[in-house]
């Protein structure tokens, strides 16, 4: 059962985030402190370095040889279950494309697990339940994050404008890629400039290739599998520079929130209606499919409750970064993380005591 030191555990995680967002917002919308090219300015540096350098601290202290073989098959198949679903709906919808599919999938696939989670997580099923959430946070950090980066390049290229002449080389291999599928001048005139996969792939790798957070997982992945192998400790000196700016990763990313939201006319900057759906798909949909991956994937006792619960915790902080960064539906993100989080601690104990039943 919670206590009532348990629960003040997942206020405490959860208060310091709303005071760095309201003083971001009141530093913008009340006290004029920072211009709209100095709030693109911070979200940048978060995600250029705050959240690569703690990308690189999650993966590289996480035990890849003692990882739960079956919670890493049923978070694959939850992603796909719910990335198959939003392809179906994007299909008969015949509306939103590839941007509101990495939307859903932010919404319904990537929770809040390493504020809030882990001191809820802890009080629900004790400290089982933090190893197995390191775990989701591993693969989140890991995978997950990078898969959605990949998206939003592909999105990006894909909706690119044709470039002049005088633009650099990757681009003007875009253009050349876009020219390629065009038909004469007399045929008839087309709506859309057809592009290859492979050039589309190759134009979208180099920009991943350049992103500090696939050098941040790559390095984190090859240090965690040499220390925990042979028992190795990087030194004070590199392990506290490391730590100095990843520290402040998530709350200068809720920091960024804030901003963002004083830029907006509205707190509630998607509208009544996207809210509710966005908030739907966070704490109905997400939950629903982690259920069906675990039965097919077998889960069993605390590793099962702790698949479904943690899919219904709040929107992560992190996919908002990179959706204000791409510019991709930053506002549907921003509002459900708001609110997430001020229904996560009776949305959290209804998953509880529905799994106890």
């Amino acid at each position: 059962m919670i206590s009532l030191t348990d629960a003040y555990h997942v206020v405490a995680a959860t208060v310091p985030l709303y005071v760095t967002m309201i003083l971001a917002y009141v530093s913008v919308k009340w006290w004029k402190m920072f211009t709209p090219d100095q709030c693109s300015g911070i979200n940048k540096f978060v995600a250029k370095f705050s959240i690569p350098l703690l990308s690189f601290q999650i993966i590289s202290s996480n035990n890849i040889y003692k990882m739960s073989l079956k919670l890493i098959y049923a978070d694959f198949v939850h992603k796909l279950l719910a990335f198959l679903i939003l392809i179906a709906i994007t299909k008969i919808s015949a509306k939103g494309g590839l941007k509101w599919i990495i939307t859903g999938l932010s919404l319904i696939t990537l929770p809040n697990t390493l504020i809030l989670g882990i001191p809820l997580m802890k009080a629900m099923y004790k400290d089982e339940a933090v190893v197995l959430l390191a775990q989701i946070i591993f693969l989140q950090s890991m995978v997950w994050y990078n898969l959605l980066l990949f998206l939003y390049e592909l999105d990006a290229v894909n909706t690119r404008p044709p470039a002049p002449p005088s633009q650099a080389t990757e681009t003007e291999t875009a253009r050349e890629v876009q020219s390629k599928g065009e038909e004469d001048a007399d045929a008839e005139p087309r709506t859309k400039r057809k592009m290859k996969i492979f050039p589309i792939l190759v134009t979208v790798g180099k920009k991943l290739i350049r992103n500090p957070n696939t050098h941040a997982t790559l390095i984190g992945f090859i240090w965690s599998s040499i220390q925990f192998r042979w028992g190795l400790r990087m030194p004070q000196v590199v392990n506290q520079s490391i730590e100095i700016l990843s520290n402040g990763g998530l709350g200068m990313a809720m920091f960024s929130i804030g901003l963002f939201m004083a830029s907006q006319s509205s707190i509630i900057a998607c509208g009544p209606r996207i809210t509710m759906v966005a908030i739907g798909l966070k704490i109905l949909v997400g939950p629903a499919l982690m259920f069906v991956a675990s039965l097919v994937i077998g889960l069993r006792g605390t590793l099962f409750k702790v698949a479904i619960v943690q899919a219904a915790l709040p929107q992560g902080i992190v996919p908002f970064v990179f959706a204000k960064e791409y510019n991709v539906h930053p506002a549907v993100l921003s509002t459900a993380i708001l609110l997430g989080m001020l229904i996560a601690l009776p949305v959290e104990l209804a998953f509880y005591f529905l799994l106890a039943i």
